[in-house]
């Protein structure tokens, strides 16, 4: 790359944990957040098991210090919960004072809110005013507002690699000269639309997520927002910052084969690593670990196995877990948590689990790390696959 792309910061809330310490915690201990329903309601409470943050919207708005307003969305607090971590952790006092922008991400967007009352807006015009929340920019202007950001805000939706794409998105604007420093990442909160429509899919499992593993059934929904903080080299040699590391690399592709499948082949995704791989000028060898998609459904394990042997090589492919048993699947939070997740590997030089594996798949000759791993980590490749073909991949570097 022709110019360094540093991550100065970052922040997070998922099921395992309200902080990077509380995730990193739980991560190192093998404690997953999967449980069963009890922050929303909805028909399948007790069948369908879920990674839920164990915090109301009431205790998220004391913990944000924010006034009452019940027309901020679950998506909104959760985003700004990691926001703020990221910008305190990159020891930012002014948010403006340089060019700064906020590329957040969103699938759900508002819609936990403008779902409670969609059979009530004919009758009612008062709750008319719910209608705003819905858009996916909605989240990412409450962020900025919060942050009190006047810059660049702009928002990304390319379902479950959106984050990724935000990320991508913001280095690119900082490598261009456009900003100096980016917020980037992505917030998802559970809702009653994204667990009816998944379900309707049958790609839920009816127990724990199991990445991988030749038995697999199906994904667990969860809920997260995770962000980093982008700066350029110049920015960070000015203020003489610590960096925890660097974004080396970046690509994205699409399929074009399913609106809801990936490719038999893998192509979409062969592609993205392809790319990523290529701006960050390693060789594929010099990759350490893979934090693989992984969303233990039938499709996306095979095709992303698939991919990675293209890629790599037959009994060339690179250690690798899917953290998805952790968190469960966060939509277009997944590749921010998975981001931090990365980072959290190269500093602490360790593999994180692939829980509830047990058979290897029958394709392929692939097995991810099942237990706590110690390895000095200089590289780590982060895969994120959506619907609609979109597939991203980005690559972090110590240095």
């Amino acid at each position: 790359m022709s110019q360094k792309i540093a991550i100065t910061g970052m922040g997070i809330i998922s099921s395992i944990g309200n902080t990077v310490k509380e995730n990193f915690i739980s991560l190192q201990s093998g404690k997953h957040g999967i449980s069963d329903i009890q922050m929303f309601e909805t028909r399948h409470a007790g069948s369908i098991k879920t990674g839920e943050i164990k915090l109301s919207n009431e205790e998220l708005i004391r913990k944000l210090q924010l006034k009452e307003d019940n027309n901020v969305t679950r998506t909104s607090l959760l985003g700004m919960m990691a926001a703020k971590e990221a910008v305190e952790s990159a020891g930012i006092s002014d948010i403006n004072s340089c060019r700064t922008g906020l590329i957040s991400s969103t699938s759900v967007g508002g819609m936990d809110i403008t779902e409670k009352y969609f059979y009530s807006y004919e009758n009612f015009p008062e709750k008319q005013k719910y209608i705003d929340a819905h858009d996916a920019g909605n989240s990412s202007l409450a962020i900025a507002g919060y942050l009190g950001l006047t810059g660049m805000v702009s928002t990304i939706s390319t379902a479950c690699s959106s984050a990724a794409n935000a990320i991508m998105m913001g280095a690119k604007l900082i490598k261009s000269g456009v900003l100096d420093r980016v917020i980037v990442g992505g917030t998802d909160s559970l809702s009653k639309f994204t667990l009816n429509g998944f379900n309707t899919l049958m790609i839920l499992t009816d127990s724990y997520n199991t990445p991988f593993d030749n038995d697999r059934k199906g994904l667990n929904l969860g809920e997260a927002a995770a962000f980093l903080v982008l700066e350029s080299e110049e920015a960070v040699k000015k203020e003489n910052k610590p960096v925890l590391a660097y974004l080396s690399g970046y690509g994205n592709a699409n399929d074009a084969h399913h609106q809801t499948a990936s490719s038999e082949n893998g192509q979409g995704a062969f592609l993205a690593m392809q790319q990523a791989l290529k701006v960050s000028g390693l060789e594929k060898d010099d990759i350490d670990y893979i934090n693989v998609h992984g969303t233990a459904t039938p499709n996306n394990d095979l095709s992303e196995g698939i991919a990675m042997i293209r890629i790599f090589g037959e009994n060339q492919v690179p250690e690798f877990s899917s953290t998805k048993a952790f968190t469960g699947h966060t939509l277009a939070a997944a590749a921010g948590i998975e981001a931090v997740f990365s980072i959290l590997s190269m500093q602490h030089s360790l593999i994180f689990p692939n829980l509830n594996f047990k058979t290897k798949m029958e394709e392929f000759d692939l097995t991810p790390v099942t237990e706590l791993k110690e390895k000095s980590i200089n590289h780590v490749l982060s895969n994120s696959f959506g619907f609609g073909g979109n597939c991203s991949t980005l690559i972090f570097s110590k240095s």
